[in-house]
Formats: structure tokens, C-alpha cells, sequence
């Protein structure tokens, strides 16, 4: 690929020119170009179909003698990208170059928790060693249970090398050492113009006089980049070797953040005279997922507390709390402004607090939920209820009160509901909360 890289920039050369630079840097370039040729003319012919290693080579030969004619139009042809990353964007377990982290890794998510991966190749290799599958099922209960190939009943020892991995299993001994990755990526750089983006992972007790050391051999073996990891060097490392006594991860919530267009509903309330605007954000399946509270004509500290409050409650919601829990919670809590309000499903609230807690109840939790926190039933066309209590009186001449209206009295010595606080009234020989629907005092 990289000989053919190099032609086809000849070529290009050839009808629109070199890149800029290229006549003071003629001779040294063609001299690594002539480097990597003879690199290719180097590479071992067994395991290598001859057809194969011949177009290798003409491709290096040709574009080496277009270039002494015309020049290069570019500088660089080819890298070897970030391995481990494209690895997992390809759900690959390895690239080649880049060997696996572990037989059996551990990844923590961004959004929190963490997902279990094991190596999927380990089954084919097995396989191509020879092993029949009784034998392959055992070794492969012994790596899911330990995190290491190492002991498997039936595994030979001369097979080990073939499964070690960068990282030491947690249960086990065996891994590659630093050195080793450092071969294999002097084995590739011969035919990449450019640098190879490839993690040398290092022992967590390694000293910084061995990774000294680790430059100067890369250094040596003409690698024109090196990047060092050494294990748990980090405060959060987001791969780790699993074990046989790692238990199960510790719940973490996760936040389920709403898309950035979302349906909302917007609801106009008064309690008491007081103005405001409860807005909530909807999820795609219809649950809300965010809360804002807009009161008119309050002060600052007032609307620094709502909008505070407002943001609590949509991380609760975001971090999966049920909403019937929070409407349980803060329903009935009563405060300055309370007093009747113009939704004949709550005619009376307690508290701004206790009005937008039961308005989320009437609009998304079942009608039984909806009675437990004295959410009125929608008024029948038929009969409706009135807002505010009028007092009984004769029907004037020529009004009759429509079938369904009702009408009470305030019983002067009528006890508080003691489930919401409202005045009842007498019903027969009970009480009863027009609010709640609490029943009491009855014999």
C-alpha cells in the first residue's frame, strides 16, 4: 500500500509537479524511499504467496525510479492511526499491531458502570491449535471464571505465548513484555512513511530508568514515534484487566439526558392572584425528563430559589427517580402564596409547591395516584363543578340550579381534614374533604 502510495504521488508529480521543498530535499528522500524499497526486497518469502511479495516489490521498484524522474507530490503517504481506537470502532479485539489488552477487560462507560469484554478470537485459536471442542469448552469456562488462559485443564504450556496479552491478568503472570511491543512496531515501520500510533504498555512497577531505556531501543530500531503507558498510572483508567475475584460492579445510577429538540408543555397558573409557568420536558416515549418555573412578579431570591429547585428536580428525574415519588413528597406542602387557583382539577393548593406537584400528577400519573394526592376528576359537560364554594342559597326566580351542581355549607365547627389541612365540610353525619376526599367522623 505504501509502494503504491509513493507511484501514484510520482505520477502525480509528474503532471502537476513536486511539493513545495522537494528540490532541497531531493537526495535525502530519495534515499529513504530507496530505504524502504530495499526493506521490501527483505521480507522473509515463507508464509508469503509469491504473487504477493512480486507486486510488493515492483511497486517500490517503479515508484522509486518515477520519483528520481519527477519528483514526490507528497511529503507522506501513510500512518498507522491510533490502534487500540480503531480496534473498537471496527469491534475488533485487536488490530494486529496492537495486541489485545486482556483475554477478559473491563470497560468503564461515560455515562457511568461498566461493561465486561471478552476476547471473541480465543474459541479459533483453539481451534487452529488443534484442541477439540471438549477441550475448548473447559479452557474457555476456566477464562471466564479466572480472567486468565493461564492453568486451563488440557492447555499446553508450549500454547501460552500464543494468548499473552499487554496487560498482566489479574489472576495470572503471563504478558507481553515492553520490549516485544517495541519489535513489532520495528518490524512495521519499514513500510509507513509516517509515525505508528501504538501504546507500549509498561508494568505498574516499572522505573524511569527502564523507560529510558525503552527509548533509546525504539530509538535504535528507527520507530519515528513512542508513546508509553504504564498500568494504573492514572486516577481513572478506562480499561482494566478483569479477574476471577472481581465481583459484580456497584451500582451506579446513569443519567438519561433528554435530545437537544425536545416536546414540552407549558402550563399558566394562578394561586392565590400569583402568576406563573410550570414547562416541562418530555422524553420520546411522553415521561418528562425536565422541569422550569416561571413566576411572575417575584424577586430575585425567589426566582434564584425556584429555578434552583427546578433544576434539582430534573436531575432527579434525568437519574431515573419515579415521578409519583416526588409527587408524593412535596404534594400538600404548604406555604405563602396558597389559596384557590382557576384549575378545577385543584381548586385549592397549599402551597406554589404543592400546586405543581399535583398538576405533574394530573397530567402524567394514573387516575389512582392522582386521588391519593386529591387531584380532582375532570368536570362532566353535564354537571360541572364550580372552582370556589358558593353558599347554599334558594334558587332565584326563574333560575333553576342545573342536575349535577353542588352547592354546601362551611360548617362553622367543621374539624381540618388531617390528611390535606382544608376546611371539611358535614356530609350527613361525616365530614368530608372537598379537597382530598377524606371521610371522617362518621359512627
Amino acid at each position: 500500500m505504501c509502494g503504491e502510495a509513493y507511484l501514484q504521488s510520482a505520477r502525480i508529480a509528474e503532471a502537476l509537479g513536486p511539493f513545495p521543498g522537494y528540490a532541497v530535499n531531493r537526495e535525502p528522500m530519495l534515499e529513504v524511499i530507496a530505504m524502504h524499497r530495499d526493506a521490501a526486497h527483505r521480507v522473509p518469502t515463507r508464509g508469503v504467496p509469491l504473487e504477493l511479495r512480486r507486486a510488493a516489490t515492483d511497486s517500490w521498484d517503479t515508484g522509486l525510479d518515477h520519483g528520481r524522474q519527477f519528483g514526490y507530490r507528497n511529503a507522506q503517504v501513510t500512518v498507522l492511526a491510533p490502534t487500540g481506537t480503531i480496534g473498537f470502532m471496527m469491534d475488533c479485539d485487536t488490530t494486529g499491531i496492537e495486541p489485545d489488552l486482556a483475554l477478559v477487560k473491563v470497560k468503564r462507560l461515560v455515562g457511568g458502570g461498566t461493561m465486561r469484554i471478552v476476547n471473541q478470537t480465543v474459541p479459533r485459536a483453539l481451534a487452529k491449535l488443534g484442541y477439540d471442542e471438549e477441550s475448548r469448552t473447559t479452557i474457555l469456562k476456566h477464562l471466564e471464571a479466572t480472567g486468565t488462559i493461564e492453568g486451563a485443564l488440557g492447555l499446553k504450556d508450549e500454547h501460552l505465548p500464543v494468548f499473552d496479552c499487554a496487560f498482566k491478568a489479574v489472576s495470572g503472570t503471563r504478558f507481553i513484555s515492553p520490549l516485544g511491543h517495541l519489535r513489532m512496531m520495528g518490524a512495521a515501520q519499514p513500510f509507513l512513511s509516517g509515525a505508528i500510533s501504538k501504546t507500549v504498555n509498561v508494568p505498574e512497577n516499572t522505573t524511569p530508568e527502564e523507560i529510558e531505556k525503552l527509548y533509546l531501543e525504539a530509538w535504535k530500531l528507527g520507530l519515528k514515534a513512542v508513546a508509553v503507558y504504564r498500568d494504573n498510572c492514572k486516577g481513572s483508567q478506562p480499561l482494566a484487566a478483569a479477574g476471577g475475584q472481581v465481583g459484580q460492579p456497584a451500582f451506579q445510577p446513569v443519567r438519561r439526558k433528554l435530545p437537544d429538540e425536545r416536546v414540552a408543555i407549558t402550563h399558566k397558573f394562578s394561586v392565590e392572584g400569583q402568576e406563573g409557568y410550570v414547562t416541562v420536558g418530555l422524553y420520546e416515549d411522553s415521561k418528562p425528563g425536565e422541569l422550569f418555573i416561571t413566576m411572575a412578579k417575584e424577586g430575585s431570591t425567589l426566582s434564584g430559589v425556584m429555578d434552583a429547585f427546578a433544576t434539582a428536580i430534573s436531575l432527579t428525574l434525568q437519574y431515573g427517580v419515579p415521578l409519583k415519588f416526588l409527587v408524593n413528597k412535596f404534594s400538600h406542602v404548604r406555604f405563602e402564596p396558597a389559596g384557590w387557583t382557576n384549575n378545577p382539577q385543584i381548586p385549592y393548593a397549599k402551597s406554589v409547591i404543592d400546586y405543581i406537584f399535583r398538576w405533574l400528577a394530573a397530567k402524567f400519573l394514573a387516575p389512582e395516584e392522582q386521588a391519593a394526592v386529591g387531584v380532582q376528576p375532570l368536570p362532566s359537560e353535564e354537571g360541572r363543578t364550580p372552582t370556589q364554594p358558593t353558599p347554599q342559597q334558594p334558587p332565584l326566580p326563574g333560575f333553576e340550579l342545573s342536575e349535577g351542581a353542588q352547592l354546601f355549607v362551611n360548617q362553622a365547627d367543621a374539624p381540618p381534614c388531617p390528611t390535606c389541612g382544608m376546611m371539611m365540610v358535614r356530609s350527613g353525619s361525616c365530614y368530608k374533604c372537598d379537597n382530598c376526599g377524606t371521610v371522617q367522623g362518621c359512627s
